[in-house]
């Protein structure tokens, strides 16, 4: 990196470039895994589930911008590819197609899971390093944490139990929603 922002050394910069680097590439898979259950739900409230995760898309699709011009302001280069989110990648490629909302949901709710843990990993990071960025990511992770929670609130019973509980895998998890 030939500059950085102003405060920050390049070894903590080149830190919280790799961090938000993973972030954005977790994001920008999020994005397109969530525009992916938007076209294949099917079923019993297709029509709510359809249109709840829009809203979720474009505000995904927003933070991945927001982390790709905080990499840029660093100094460094942000890599949005399919490529980039390949390299970066932790997890599995999403594994349900047409299903029904239940199902979809069911998975959706470990993926969440993922995704915020990873960012609160994230904000653990970067917290002592640059608190312009762990402000950031605590924003972001407020957020997805609401969506999870509107997910989550098509798996719950009146009891509070989640009809995906002790699921391990996205499989497993639309089976026990279904």
């Amino acid at each position: 990196m030939a500059f950085t922002a102003p405060g920050l050394t390049e070894d903590s910069a080149a830190t919280v470039v790799k961090t938000l680097q993973e972030r954005l590439s977790a994001l920008n898979d999020l994005h397109l895994t969530l525009k992916h259950i938007h076209w294949n739900v099917v079923g019993t409230n297709f029509i709510g589930v359809h249109e709840m995760i829009d809203p979720q898309v474009e505000l995904v699709r927003g933070y991945a911008d927001t982390l790709a011009e905080r990499i840029a302001t660093m100094g460094a280069s942000p890599q949005g590819t399919a490529k980039a989110i390949e390299d970066n990648r932790s997890w599995d490629d999403y594994s349900l197609g047409r299903d029904s909302v239940q199902a979809h949901l069911g998975a959706l709710d470990l993926v969440y899971v993922g995704v915020i843990k990873s960012h609160r990993d994230a904000i653990e990071t970067t917290g002592k390093i640059d608190p312009v960025t762990e402000d950031i990511l605590i924003g972001q992770t407020a957020e997805l944490e609401k969506f999870h929670w509107f997910v989550r609130a098509h798996l719950e019973s009146y009891t509070g139990e989640l009809s995906n509980a002790g699921a391990t895998t996205e499989q497993e998890a639309a089976e026990k929603a279904r």
